[in-house]
């Protein structure tokens, strides 16, 4: 029994900032599957939206989110995190981040990149690793702060809500979490006044994806079964570009290359994004990404190109270090070679369904990052909206659960964890297989482009799947591969069901038999 005044699973730029800001108010457990530094955040290449220039307004970037998200963003709580995001980011640069300068005295001191939506040029960029940047500095603040203890290797399992053991009456409240140890093999009970969810997107539910191996959808699969509200889950984004390779696992492509001049051709050199929509490369995300695969699947492609051989190369090696050295590794030299490349899906637009405080609908329990589903993506996110919105509402849940932290309501007595009569994991190729089963039906079937047909296939198998699956997790001595199987299932399961409810098509989620929008009848959320 591990006690805290605040538990935060996740070490992404949500969790990260909730930690740092609330040292300053009590103890804090911080949980992680890896190291603090391996999260989505670290593998964020293009940058942090913020209205940073004489040439931006809070309108402009309010309008350009909206739009993007396709009728189904709260504009309210777009404006407010466009208004707040330049302070956080500043914060950020107080704590040491550094992005990229513009080096022009006669322009903005940084050097501000433009993406795909956006119609000026507002997103601050550390070259093209500015989420390496960012996780550094946090992680130097966190490391070095006397009230936050780190521990590295820990899976949470499923959050304590007072009702499930007896206690409490009227709205659930959240009492911490239990975590699986890696390196003992053994579950703590972690128990915290206040409770951060910050375990970022669900990536691995899919074949192809730009996630890291972490992006398991655990928070998310852990606030539906503690009976937070999820809404939106057919709104998975797929980035248009990962570069397509047989060694190289979920890289990532940046959106920013096409910002700066590049062209997305077919493998006989033609561009092809201009049949598609009248921004052509500089389209919102959902617009090229299904733009691609029509190509693909037309013309027989394995993948397309993204040609950026037409900039300059020294332009290219300082803008882009990480990508040219990357692609150099199989022998693509980008200053003159096109970059093969294919859509994988990238980010999650719904989630647990959280208030502008960063609250559930669970009492202490907070989320914040991309478990959540906050109003500010709508249908599609805007490029490099999401670290802008991780920030601003971390800072607002450390704010608001310093209360939590503050009332004397007793805690339960929670229990310890039990294992009962399951023995040790004797057939992991179980495991392995279903794991395959759910990303490869995912993706054939869940994917850019959807059916009623395929959805119901879909629908049958995830169902058979998590029966299955429950047995396991009741018979065996839990372990990261389980618990990481039983939430993908679950995950895979509520976008399917949210993909079968929305009768029409709008920004990510497309559906061949409903394809028009409806907005006298969906212009809504769709909440589970």
């Amino acid at each position: 029994m591990r006690a805290y005044d605040y538990l935060v699973i996740g070490s992404g730029i949500a969790g990260l900032s909730f930690a740092h800001k609330a040292a300053a108010n009590g103890r804090v457990a911080l949980i992680t599957k890896r190291t603090l530094e391996e999260s989505n955040t670290a593998y964020a290449q293009g940058g942090v939206a913020a209205v940073w220039s004489s040439d931006d307004s809070v309108e402009a970037h309010t309008r350009d989110t909206v739009e993007a998200g396709a009728g189904l963003c709260n504009e309210s709580v777009v404006r407010g995190v466009v208004e707040e995001g330049p302070a956080r980011i500043q914060e950020l640069i107080d704590l040491g981040a550094e992005f990229t300068r513009s080096g022009d005295p006669s322009r903005e001191l940084y050097d501000l990149g433009l993406e795909g939506g956006h119609s000026v040029r507002r997103v601050l960029h550390a070259a093209d690793h500015t989420g390496r940047e960012i996780v550094a500095a946090l992680v130097r603040a966190v490391r070095l702060d006397p009230n936050i203890d780190v521990f590295e290797n820990h899976h949470a399992i499923d959050l304590l809500i007072d009702q499930k053991f007896g206690f409490g009456h009227g709205v659930p409240q959240c009492w911490g979490a239990y975590a699986l140890d890696f390196n003992s093999g053994k579950v703590h009970t972690f128990t915290a006044r206040a409770t951060l969810l910050a375990t970022g997107g669900a990536g691995k539910v899919y074949l192809y994806t730009s996630n890291p191996d972490v992006a398991s959808g655990d928070g998310l699969a852990m606030a539906y079964r503690a009976g937070c509200h999820i809404a939106n889950m057919e709104f998975i984004q797929f980035h248009p570009t990962c570069l397509f390779h047989p060694e190289a696992k979920s890289f990532l492509v940046t959106e920013a290359m096409r910002g700066e001049g590049a062209k997305l051709r077919r493998p006989d050199g033609s561009a092809f994004m201009a049949a598609y929509d009248d921004r052509a490369e500089l389209a919102p995300r959902d617009i090229v990404a299904r733009a691609i695969d029509q190509e693909m699947k037309r013309n027989a492609y394995e993948n397309v190109y993204l040609d950026v051989t037409s900039l300059d190369e020294d332009f290219i090696k300082s803008r882009f270090p990480v990508i040219y050295e990357k692609c150099l590794e199989y022998n693509i030299n980008i200053t003159r070679d096109m970059i093969p490349v294919v859509p994988a899906a990238h980010y999650m637009c719904g989630g647990v369904v959280t208030a502008d405080t960063g609250e559930t609908g669970v009492e202490r329990l907070y989320a914040a990052g991309e478990v959540t589903h906050t109003g500010m993506h709508g249908a599609n996110r805007l490029a490099s909206n999401s670290l802008l919105e991780g920030l601003v509402f971390a800072h607002r849940a450390a704010v608001h659960a310093k209360e939590a932290r503050d009332d004397p309501t007793d805690a339960p007595r929670v229990p310890s964890w039990r294992s009962g009569r399951a023995v040790d994991i004797n057939e992991s190729v179980v495991i392995s297989h279903n794991w395959d089963e759910i990303r490869r039906l995912m993706w054939n079937y869940v994917g850019i482009v959807r059916s009623d047909r395929r959805l119901k296939r879909a629908q049958a198998r995830v169902s058979m799947l998590r029966d299955e699956i429950r047995q396991y997790y009741w018979d065996f001595l839990v372990t990261g591969d389980l618990l990481e199987l039983r939430n993908i299932a679950l995950v895979a399961e509520l976008i399917v069901r949210s993909a079968q409810t929305r009768r029409e098509s709008r920004g990510l989620h497309f559906n061949v038999d409903c394809p028009e929008s409806d907005d006298e009848n969906w212009r809504r959320d769709t909440v589970i």
